[in-house]
């Protein structure tokens, strides 16, 4: 990379300008999905900067609160949440806001109404801030049918019906990446300039990866299926190179690394959590659409996760994702259990 040439470079491809030359494929838009987007993007350029600044603004340690999710409550995750619930429901097109912070969905008043609903994880892996470790925030967006006023079942979708999905991971560089439904895009905050410039377009998964992520500390745990693949990726038996493990316990942060450069992402139902650990609308839909739009799959154990309807908006599923040929290889050991 010609660094001396990038620094000059004068035609940046910022989120904006790339949104809105989406938004002119479509002849019926009305900017309405464009101007949400920004407001999400100002949330997470906002949390990023308070992440950057947590060791010196005390915004660590806790808040002295539990979430409903049993997890101590760090004041950034805090903070995050009102942000971006701040930040969504000012951009006036926005019905319906689940959050892993809120117990109940939030409910935007009508004079500030629209027709998008948003699930999200606002500061997902926060319980790493303190050691420097890569976290981010995870959304997805869906529409809801204006012919009613909006309801939970609006926002019980199956994930196949979103219309974007994306995380922002904040680590050594402020990293954005986004599917509208045509494949991914990667965008890097520039700081001198406040804007995400395009950096990664059209991402795709390799069809097989040299690594599996997974904590293998529930190992005791897995069921068949899961243990099989793990041995299979450490003894392989038909003479190919073990696979590497890498597993960092930030989602968004493993989920990045696999999407950029292949491998499975795991975490498994097992018999502590039969239905694993991760949340399906804001964790498991949003990563699962990435995937699947970037070429690569996602499975629960039993189907296409994407598939999934869920009943309760924290509902939680097993998630196996990641390279084509990968997860191909865990369905195989799964239809063969049954």
């Amino acid at each position: 990379m010609d660094h001396a040439a990038e620094a000059h470079r004068t035609d940046l491809m910022t989120i904006t300008r790339y949104v809105l030359s989406e938004q002119s494929k479509h002849a019926e838009s009305r900017g309405d999905f464009t101007i949400l987007l920004s407001h999400i993007v100002l949330g997470c350029k906002f949390v990023c900067s308070a992440v950057n600044k947590a060791g010196l603004a005390k915004l660590i340690g806790l808040a002295g609160e539990t979430n409903v999710q049993g997890e101590e409550q760090k004041k950034l995750d805090v903070l995050s949440n009102e942000v971006f619930i701040k930040a969504l429901v000012s951009s006036g097109r926005t019905c319906i806001l689940v959050s892993e912070e809120d117990e109940e969905a939030t409910f935007v008043e009508p004079a500030k109404r629209g027709k998008y609903c948003v699930v999200f994880d606002p500061l997902d892996g926060s319980s790493n801030i303190d050691c420097g470790v890569s976290i981010g925030t995870i959304f997805g967006i869906y529409m809801v049918k204006q012919d009613h006023d909006p309801t939970l079942d609006d926002v019980l979708q199956p994930g196949k019906n979103m219309l974007a999905a994306g995380y922002c991971m904040y680590g050594s560089s402020c990293t954005l990446v986004l599917s509208t439904g045509s494949g991914v895009n990667g965008f890097t905050l520039d700081p001198s300039l406040g804007e995400f410039i395009l950096t990664h377009p059209d991402i795709k998964i390799p069809k097989k990866g040299k690594i599996y992520s997974v904590n293998e500390g529930n190992a005791k745990n897995w069921d068949g299926p899961t243990a099989k693949y793990v041995d299979k990726c450490k003894f392989p038996k038909d003479g190919s190179s073990p696979k590497s493990l890498r597993y960092i316990g930030s989602m968004v942060a493993d989920v990045h690394r696999t999407l950029l450069y292949g491998g499975v992402f795991m975490y498994p139902g097992d018999k502590k959590s039969p239905n694993g650990k991760l949340r399906v609308l804001y964790e498991v839909f949003p990563m699962s659409f990435l995937m699947e739009q970037a070429g690569g799959q996602s499975f629960t154990g039993k189907q296409r996760a994407l598939d999934l309807i869920p009943k309760k908006i924290h509902e939680r599923s097993p998630i196996f994702l990641g390279s084509y040929d990968d997860v191909e290889d865990i369905k195989a050991l799964y239809a063969a259990e049954e």
